[in-house]
Order: structure tokens, then sequence, then C-alpha cells
């Protein structure tokens, strides 16, 4: 009798685990999260509501995981203008948004207006609106293949390194979303492949000396954006999460202290829940991301931020510059005010303000805005590696191939051995210039590097891969 009861179990058991699998392979659903092998994303770590499609594509900031790092392999290592660039197209008006990508698709957005011509003073100097685009362009080709105007808006105060057009757009394959300030108001827009707007939201006003750059990041059927920002009176600084497909309002967020930041929310599964994590407003926050519940906070550690955080190893890291800088690693459980149990490691050397950090092999990897570069053990913090690599970067590192790869200013790639052990200095494997200014992160899909630089967007493409690739020797400068 207990041999039966035992197989009929083991047998439902085998069904179930079969039917589970059957329904997966049908509606292409990504089953990573159940899965105990870690890619350099940690893919376990991530809500398991995407499609397969999700990681095949970057379809938002800083990629599928929202962290830098690249699902699959095979990226060039060099490159210049006139090596390995599959294409070049020029893009009309100026911007800071990173490309993204879907399948045959790039999307980006564009100001005509350049950083040199912002407002003297918190007021418009004049009523003239410019136009804010959104631009779908051919990945084969690099062909534009329509532009679409979002707003027309005056021209905002904004800080040096800022553009009018900052926010990089999100996709989950069917409708692409973006977010402008039309001064002082919030405007996120929805289109489709095609171009047509389905809808166009106000969550909102927004007021920051500095400017607006909060893209939009998807979490289920929601798009989700932060509005941390210097609120005053009645005004809130808030977090909203609409309806992907009507606009409608799903919850909001009323953000404490009411002061600016422009951090994007990571969204990952740690402590068993779908945690929303921001830094900004003089604190680090996490929020149900179903519903927009706080679950935990830290106190500080600066007031205002910039970078993206990261997870990895099973933790939460930071990098935040002003008015001082820190790095620090934070638990993921807790609940309520976990200042002074769940901060792991905290140090201030090689903190960066505006590049987020990426992780790589149990290992943080930062560059400082004045280009020193620096590589931390997870799980202690301890200083491993440090070296300079040019004057100054605003766009965010990438891992890839177990390679870093650091986009300067100047439009400089350098590509450092993420996997080198020996010497106190980074391994640095080669240096790609473009000759043109680069304040855009890129983006990493199926083999191709699209960097946007002041001009252009490139295409890059190892157009003569090794099949037997042989060991890469560093470089020094």
């Amino acid at each position: 009798m207990i041999k039966q009861i035992f197989e009929n179990r083991f047998h439902d058991l085998l069904v179930r685990r079969a039917f589970i699998f059957s329904i997966a392979t049908l509606f292409n659903i990504n089953l990573v999260a159940y899965s105990q092998e870690k890619s350099p994303a940690d893919p376990s770590y991530h809500p398991s509501y995407h499609t397969k499609n999700w990681y095949n594509n970057w379809p938002e900031w800083r990629g599928p995981f929202m962290d830098g790092t690249v699902p699959d392999s095979g990226y060039p290592l060099s490159w210049s203008p006139q090596k390995n660039v599959l294409w070049k197209t020029a893009i009309p008006g100026y911007g800071h948004s990173s490309p993204i990508v879907w399948e045959d698709r790039i999307f980006l957005t564009s100001c005509p207006a350049t950083p040199s011509q912002k407002p003297k003073s918190a007021r418009p100097v004049s009523n003239e609106k410019l136009d804010r685009f959104l631009f779908c362009i051919d990945r084969q080709s690099g062909k534009i293949i329509w532009k679409k105007l979002v707003v027309q808006a005056p021209l905002e105060p904004i800080h040096n390194l800022n553009s009018f057009a900052s926010s990089t757009p999100a996709t989950n394959g069917k409708y692409v979303y973006v977010t402008f300030l039309d001064n002082p108001y919030v405007r996120i827009a929805c289109y489709d492949f095609s171009g047509k707007q389905i809808w166009l939201k106000t969550p909102g006003k927004f007021f920051s000396m500095h400017g607006f750059c909060s893209p939009p990041i998807l979490y289920k059927d929601m798009v989700i954006v932060n509005a941390d920002q210097d609120a005053k009176g009645t005004n809130r600084a808030y977090i909203v999460a609409l309806d992907q497909k009507t606009g409608e309002e799903r919850y909001r967020i009323d953000r404490p202290n009411r002061i600016r930041s422009y951090t994007p929310p990571l969204i990952v599964r740690a402590a068993d829940k779908d945690q929303m994590v921001f830094t900004g407003a003089k604190s680090v926050a996490s929020y149900d991301a179903n519903n927009g519940d706080p679950i935990w906070h830290i106190q500080g550690p600066t007031e205002q931020f910039v970078a993206s955080m990261i997870f990895h190893k099973n933790l939460f890291f930071l990098t935040a510059g002003f008015p001082t800088y820190h790095v620090m690693a934070i638990k993921p459980g807790g609940k309520g005010d976990v200042t002074k149990t769940h901060v792991i490691w905290h140090e201030v050397r090689g903190a960066g303000y505006v590049p987020s950090p990426v992780a790589c092999q149990g290992n943080i990897f930062l560059v400082h805005d004045n280009g020193l570069a620096t590589c931390r053990d997870a799980t202690t913090g301890k200083l491993i590696k440090d070296d300079r690599l040019g004057q100054h970067h605003t766009a965010s590192p990438i891992c890839a191939d177990q390679r870093i790869y650091y986009l300067d200013d100047k439009g400089m790639m350098w590509v450092v051995n993420a996997s080198s052990k020996d010497g106190e200095l980074l391994e640095v494997l080669s240096k790609n210039p473009l000759e043109e200014e680069c304040y855009a992160s890129p983006a990493f899909c199926n083999h191709q590097i699209f960097i946007r630089s002041v001009s252009h967007l490139w295409c890059i493409q190892d157009k003569n891969p090794d099949k037997n690739p042989e060991k890469k020797t560093s470089i020094r400068r």
C-alpha cells in the first residue's frame, strides 16, 4: 500500500512538472528564475514574468537585467571609425538617452537643442517650444524608419552634463514607452512599433534645477517612473506606476524629503519578494513592485543620487556622489529602518556619481566621473584593483564576455579583463576610439554594440570573428 501511494505521488509529480514545462514552451515563458544556474547577471534573482525574447534583446535602461550585464557572448574587442563599423547613422538633434533594441528595431530619443542653449534661470527665457522626438531605426541598415513628435515644450533649466532628451525608452516588444519634461509637467507616452501613439499621460509636475532624465521601467503589465524632485508647497515627489495598455494609474508612492534624484528603480526577486529598490531623497528604499508598499529603508548615505543600483551575490550595491561619495553593499531582507543592521560594507574611495556600477564574477566594477576605475570584492568591499581610464565618464560600464566595457566622454571605449587576478592595475585589453564625444550608455545585443555619440548612432560588429580566438593580451598606455 505504501509503495503504491509513493508511486502514485511520484507519477503525479512528473505529470505536473511536464505540464509546467509544456505550458512554458507553448507561451515562450522564461523559466530562468526557477533554475539554480547563475549567468553573469544572476538571472534567478530576476522576476520570471518576462518572456524569453526579453533576454534576447536590450529592452530598457541597462538591458534585460537592468544592471549592465549581457546574457550572451561574442562581442567585438576592437574597433575604430574605419574598423568593425557595420553602419553609422546621423541622428537629428541631440540627447543622452541610450538606444534600446528589440529584434530588428532600435529606438532612441532626441531634441534639436544642445545643453548650451539651456535657460539661464529657473524660468524659460522664451516661450518658444522645441520638439522632443522618438526615433525608430532599422537594425540591419541603420536607416531611420520613422520619427514621431512626442511633445513640444520650452527648454527647461538643465545641468551642463544633462540634455533635453536624456530618458532612455523602454519596450515590451509590442509598445515603446518614453518620458519627457514638458516643463513643469512629466509626460509619459506609449507608441506601437508602427509609430502610432497609443496614449499620452501626465502623472504630475516635476521641479529640478538640473533637468529631467528618469527613464520608464517595465514590470509585469505596468510602466514605472521615478519623479524624485525639489517639490515645494503642495507639490509632491512621487513614483508612479501606470497600466502599460491604457496608461491608467495603478499606484503612486509619496516620496519623503522631496529632493531631486534621478535613479530609475531596480526590480529583482530578493528575500522572497519582487523588490523595487531606489536610491534618492536622502535614503535607500525598497518597495513591493506589485503595489508600492514600503518594505525597508536606509538613511542616507548622502543627499542626491544619479547612478542606478545593482544586485549581485544576494546583495544590493550603490554608488553615490553628492555632496559626499559612497559605495555600499546592503542585505535585501528586513522591514522598516535597517540602517544599523543591513549595511554589509561601506567605502568611499572609488565611488562615482553619474556612472552606475556593474558586477562580474563576484566583483563590483565602478568608475568615478573623473575616470578612476575600481574593482572591489562584492562580499567584503575590499579594493582589488584600480586604474585611471581617460579623463571623464558619464556612461555606465557594461559586462560582456568576461570583460568590462568603459566608455568615456571623448568616445574612447576601454575594454578591461574582468577575470584578471594579477597586478594592482586593471588589465586593459583594448582602447577603441570613435573620435566623437559620447554621453549615452551603450546597448549590447546579439553580438552587436550600439553606441550613441553626439552626432551619430554606431553599430559595432566584428566583421571577421575568430573561430578559434587566441588569448587576448593586455596593453598599457
